[in-house]
This record gives C-alpha cells, sequence and structure tokens, in this order.
C-alpha cells in the first residue's frame, strides 16, 4: 500500500549527476575486481552490463544548458508598474 503516488519506492528510473555517475562507476569498478573466484557468472555479467551502460552515460557530451525561459502569459504582466488589487479592502479603522 502506498501513502501517495509518484513517491520514490515507485518503479521509475533514479536520476544521477555527473558526480554520482562518476562516483558509481568507481564504486562498480572496484566491486568487480574485488569479486571472489567463486562468485556467480550472472552477478558478475550483472556488474559488468552496469558498468558498460555508465561509462556510456558518461562518454556521451552532456545536454546543453537551458535557458531561462519566461511563458509568453507573463511577458506582459511585469514591469508595468504596480498592479491593482483584486478586489478593494475596506479601509481599517483603529
Amino acid at each position: 500500500m502506498r501513502s501517495f503516488e509518484g513517491q520514490f519506492s515507485d518503479n521509475r528510473p533514479l536520476k544521477r549527476t555527473r558526480e554520482e555517475k562518476v562516483r558509481l562507476l568507481a564504486e562498480l569498478k572496484e566491486t568487480i575486481r574485488t569479486l571472489k573466484p567463486h562468485t556467480s557468472p550472472e552477478l558478475r555479467t550483472s556488474i559488468a552490463g552496469k558498468i558498460r551502460e555508465l561509462e556510456a552515460d558518461l562518454a556521451a557530451p552532456p545536454p546543453p544548458p537551458r535557458e531561462r525561459r519566461v511563458p509568453t502569459h507573463q511577458q506582459d504582466q511585469f514591469g508595468n508598474g504596480p498592479r491593482t488589487p483584486r478586489r478593494p479592502r475596506p479601509p481599517r479603522e483603529f
């Protein structure tokens, strides 16, 4: 049972930064280097596959930075001076 939709336990890929990928790649290489000879071949191929996948991710050029764009519906709102209140308030009496 889930407490809410979209929580981290859902089955979806984790988003990692480039630094996290480099660190994970080093950890996986260290892990495969220190495996005992009697380790199952399936485990070795699984780790090797993850290493290949990370190396392919890191070999690709990083995506260009996104430009900060103002939505078209907000361009006219800003810079036109102070806005009028939505609903006028009665004056406060002390």
